[in-house]
């Protein structure tokens, strides 16, 4: 190929690069949620697929739950890198299930580019009124006097709650209480206010506070430093008498590895113009979100990069394996 030709070439391909960065996105975007809907991340997700309809036009959130995340994270990892789908990612996807998996199917730093994490939450310790119990002191002790008699539900396994819920059990000395999965937090949460398990380690949503406030759940603790605003009456791990139980989720957008940077630019400035609407901030607040606004795929994946360096010598730690 003569050099004018190949310059000639080269130049049409930036061309036709720019040409699709302007007219991206022209059709739908898919939100991939590896979740049951219901969950936490649906909470801090689909809200965020209606703000960014202005300025993205439709987002579709796909539900694609199945091993405690893996299936969904799995198959965004292997889409095409194009902008046309996304992945709601959080703690389970990034951080639980890459550290504690014998065989690692993707990597979150690899396989994935950062454009904005959303919000920040807790774990809390749940419990039907029929068990009896009223402070996580009393479930602790009614543990240790009924070695191998209790269990508790979490939305799947490698999910934040799940690993809450282990961090739990390794600190008040109770490891013998055993792990009941499923497949999200919706439908732990409706087994749990049925009475069909007692005890669950659920993400902080509006719906289990309101559960709460209903007297359909007790809930014992949340998992955060410091009170959630929307239910300043939870006490904290700590303050229930169970020193260093902190486990802390988020929610975040992400896409497939090598998706053009114009189109992470696009989707990052949807998100922050979404996280200046005060009304979104009001759903993630009552939500018992800690709204993260400031962010972008550079904050993003800083922040990913440091909870994983934290929760790598937890996990190894309290001996969690995924296999």
């Amino acid at each position: 190929m003569r050099r004018r030709d190949f310059l000639a070439l080269g130049a049409a391909s930036v061309f036709a690069g720019a040409a699709r960065a302007e007219t991206y996105p022209d059709h739908a975007i898919r939100l991939i949620v590896p979740w049951a809907p219901g969950g936490v991340n649906d909470a801090a997700g689909r809200p965020w697929a209606e703000k960014v309809r202005s300025s993205l036009g439709a987002v579709i959130i796909d539900n694609i739950a199945g091993a405690g995340s893996i299936v969904g994270t799995t198959a965004a990892a292997r889409a095409a890198p194009d902008g046309y789908t996304l992945l709601l990612g959080g703690g389970a996807t990034h951080i639980i299930n890459p550290i504690a998996s014998t065989r690692p199917i993707y990597d979150p730093i690899r396989d994935f580019d950062p454009i904005a994490i959303l919000s920040i939450s807790g774990v809390a310790m749940a419990v039907h009124p029929s068990l009896g119990v009223n402070t996580l002191r009393e479930l602790i002790d009614m543990a240790k006097a009924r070695p191998g008699a209790l269990s508790y539900a979490s939305p799947g396994v490698g999910s934040a709650a799940h690993l809450g819920g282990e961090m739990f059990k390794s600190l008040a000395g109770v490891r013998d209480i055993v792990h009941v999965p499923y497949r999200g937090g919706g439908p732990a949460l409706a087994d749990l206010v049925a009475g069909q398990i007692k005890i669950a380690a659920l993400n902080v949503t509006g719906e289990i506070i309101a559960l709460q406030k209903s007297g359909h759940i007790k809930l014992l603790s949340v998992s955060t430093p410091k009170r959630i605003a929307a239910a300043p009456d939870i006490p904290t791990g700590e303050e229930a008498g169970l020193p260093g139980y902190i486990a802390l989720n988020f929610a975040g957008v992400f896409a497939p590895a090598h998706t053009p940077r114009a189109a992470i630019e696009k989707v990052a400035a949807a998100t922050r113009a979404a996280m200046a609407d005060k009304d979104y901030l009001a759903i993630l607040a009552a939500s018992g979100f800690e709204p993260s606004t400031d962010t972008n795929p550079e904050a993003a994946g800083r922040f990913v990069n440091a909870e994983i360096a934290r929760w790598r010598p937890i996990i190894k730690e309290i001996g969690f394996k995924l296999e």
